[in-house]
């Protein structure tokens, strides 16, 4: 996407304020969140798109600065110290460090952008209790879909993969319990292949294997 396609997304006219984008952004998430639309895939997917229109926002769009006094500081000729001139050439050095000054403060005055680290832990810890309910009350599906959409979210968390694939592994046992068996094999693969590290879950995956060998 472009910055462009980001306003849009946002539902924003091109220019919108730093403070409009952070408000409709939140609006919207809080609308199309998994949290409240656990089996609805487009609400994920619009969830997804928001996020990743508004993290492109953030890094182009800035609170606006207080630049012109900057650049009329920046742009004052240099004064060269002459045994003629030295009371003058000192007070014009201290007025242009007052001025200095005077800019910097608006800067250290700017509001800070959202923390986008709190919010994806928020987020990541609120998934993860769903997920967890959703598993103790057997609805598979619905905790395959919430897992997956958290690891697209947050593609570098290994923990969020090491959810992903015990999710896998714990509906490929279910299925196996229900004798579906080649559905049962194709979730166990996806589970090895989600966390292929993480030895407990892999010596877990090959006993299962082995149940299914068993039965063939």
């Amino acid at each position: 996407m472009d910055v462009v396609d980001c306003y849009r997304v946002l539902g924003l006219r091109s220019g919108a304020s730093f403070a409009d984008i952070k408000a409709s952004y939140r609006r919207l998430a809080q609308q199309y969140h998994p949290d409240i639309n656990p089996n609805d895939h487009k609400a994920k997917e619009k969830f997804i798109t928001l996020t990743e229109a508004y993290k492109l926002l953030l890094q182009a769009v800035t609170p606006a600065a207080d630049t012109p006094q900057q650049s009329s500081v920046k742009s004052s000729p240099r004064q060269t110290a002459t045994p003629h001139h030295k009371a003058t050439t000192q007070t014009k050095t201290y007025s242009t460090k007052t001025t200095t000054q005077q800019v910097a403060a608006p800067e250290q005055a700017k509001p800070k952008p959202p923390n986008i680290l709190e919010v994806e832990r928020r987020l990541k810890w609120n998934t993860y209790q769903q997920l967890q309910r959703f598993l103790r009350e057997r609805r598979f599906p619905q905790a395959i879909a919430l897992a997956e959409a958290l690891a697209e979210r947050l593609p570098e968390d290994a923990e969020i993969r090491q959810w992903q694939a015990i999710s896998y592994q714990i509906w490929g046992r279910a299925l196996i319990a229900e004798k579906q068996w080649l559905k049962a094999r194709i979730y166990l693969k996806k589970a090895l292949k989600t966390d292929p590290h993480n030895k407990s879950l892999v010596d877990e995956v090959e006993r299962d294997f082995q149940k299914l060998e068993q039965i063939f």
